[in-house]
Formats: structure tokens, C-alpha cells, sequence
């Protein structure tokens, strides 16, 4: 699968223009490249060196196992944060908190129910029914999906959430103005 998630797709347009994004997990560097492409300086965290080496010309990268090692990006926000198809729960309130200010989390990975369509079916592998809406609590939810989607058949969580700007600052993305009253 070298196209980029639909999820990534559907809401990429919430990334500010030219923005910081941590491609967290990246593997083969699909969404790395294709971020990048639309002109994202694009971070790529993985622990597979080759990958990661597929995408120097890219992307910053950072090759570190960061279920065994320290996490590599303390101190560190980015204007969004794409995770697919990966799940360490120590490691999301970190994710969390690496969303900057007005940044957007996009995180789609395999959920309760997969064991019966294939792989993975670990258990601390998949989530559990609204675990991403729970790890993102401080977050504004833009959008949210938990279930069956086929071609290849499993079973996901997704979740888009922004975290919002300080009252002080116009947001990035404002919620529908209201019309005016009749007779005004």
C-alpha cells in the first residue's frame, strides 16, 4: 500500500500551510512523501534505519525505537501529528502532547473486532472502543470513525482533533458564523 491513508487525505487540508508534521511510525515513508510533497517539513520517526534512509532526501528522520528507548522529541510540538496503522499506549499521551498549538492530530490504526478479519489481532495492539477518543480528551474532535471498512477488511479507529489556539489568538478554524436575524 504506497498511496497515503484516505483518512490523511480527507483532512490534510486542516494542516497549516507549510507546517511542521511528524509522520510518528512512518515505515516506507508514504505519507512522509507525500506531505512533503505539498510542501510540509516532514519529520520521519521510525526504528527501521533503512527506511528512514529512503527518506533523508525528503525529510528530517529520526530512527530510534521508541517502545524500548527514551522518546526522542521532548520539548518538541509540530503543526500535526499523522500516526496509521500503529499503537504503543504508553507513547499517546506523548503523541498527544507533541500537537502544537492549533495543530492537528490525525490517527488511524486497527481496533477491537480485527482478530477476526486478519492481523493484528494482539490485543495490546488494537484499541479498545473509544481509546483515541479518550487519549486525545484535551483535544477538539473534528471527526471520529470506530469500525469496518473493507478492501482489505479491518477494523479501525480514526480520529482528526485540533488542539485549539489561546482565547487571545484567532483560531485556524472558525465555526460557522451565524446568520443574521430576519429584520436586521
Amino acid at each position: 500500500m504506497n498511496e497515503p491513508s484516505p483518512w490523511l487525505l480527507r483532512w490534510a487540508h486542516l494542516i497549516a500551510p507549510g507546517g511542521r508534521v511528524l509522520d510518528l511510525a512512518a515505515g516506507s515513508g508514504r505519507h512522509t512523501r507525500w506531505l512533503s510533497a505539498r510542501g510540509h517539513a516532514v519529520t520521519a520517526l521510525d526504528r527501521n534505519p533503512e527506511a528512514m534512509a529512503a527518506l533523508r532526501d525528503v525529510a528530517e528522520v529520526i530512527v530510534a525505537d521508541i517502545e524500548l528507548g527514551p522518546w526522542p522529541l521532548v520539548g518538541r510540538s509540530f503543526d500535526a501529528v499523522v500516526v496509521t496503522n500503529y499503537l504503543w499506549r504508553p507513547l499517546l499521551p506523548a503523541i498527544v502532547a507533541a500537537t502544537g498549538p492549533g495543530g492537528l492530530l490525525l490517527y488511524e490504526t486497527f481496533t477491537a473486532g480485527n482478530a477476526t478479519v486478519g492481523r493484528p489481532a494482539n490485543p495490546d495492539f488494537l484499541l479498545l472502543p473509544g481509546e483515541l477518543l479518550t487519549a486525545a480528551s484535551g483535544l477538539r474532535i473534528v471527526a471520529y470513525e470506530d469500525g469496518f471498512l473493507a478492501d482489505p477488511d479491518r477494523f479501525v479507529q480514526r480520529l482528526a482533533a485540533v488542539r485549539e489556539l489561546p482565547a487571545a489568538t484567532p483560531p485556524r478554524y472558525p465555526l460557522a458564523k451565524a446568520s443574521p436575524s430576519p429584520g436586521r
